[in-house]
C-alpha cells in the first residue's frame, strides 16, 4: 500500500520512513499537497554489465558454429528476395 507524505514529514522522521522502506512500504512525497516523488523499495533486478571475465568463461563453453555452414542453411531458408 503507497502511503503519501509531506517532505516536511520525509526530512523530520527520515530513519523512520527509510525503514518503512526497507520493510517494503512505498510512499509518494508531496510539496504543498502535491506529488514530486515516489520512495519505494529497491528491487533486484537483472544487471546490464557483465564482466569480461564471464563472457569469456560463457563463450569458451559455448557450442562452436561454422559460419559457412550457418550462413549457407539461413540462405536456403530465408528468402532473399524480401
Amino acid at each position: 500500500m503507497t502511503r503519501t507524505i509531506a517532505q516536511r514529514e520525509l526530512r523530520n522522521d527520515n530513519a523512520k520512513v527509510i525503514d518503512a522502506v526497507v520493510a517494503g512500504e512505498t510512499f509518494v512525497v508531496t510539496r504543498n499537497g502535491e506529488p514530486v516523488a515516489e520512495l519505494r523499495p529497491v528491487r533486484a533486478v537483472r544487471r546490464t554489465f557483465i564482466p569480461r571475465s564471464e563472457v569469456a568463461a560463457l563463450a569458451a563453453t559455448a557450442v562452436r558454429i561454422d559460419h559457412r555452414q550457418f550462413r549457407a542453411d539461413l540462405d536456403r531458408l530465408i528468402d532473399q528476395g524480401l
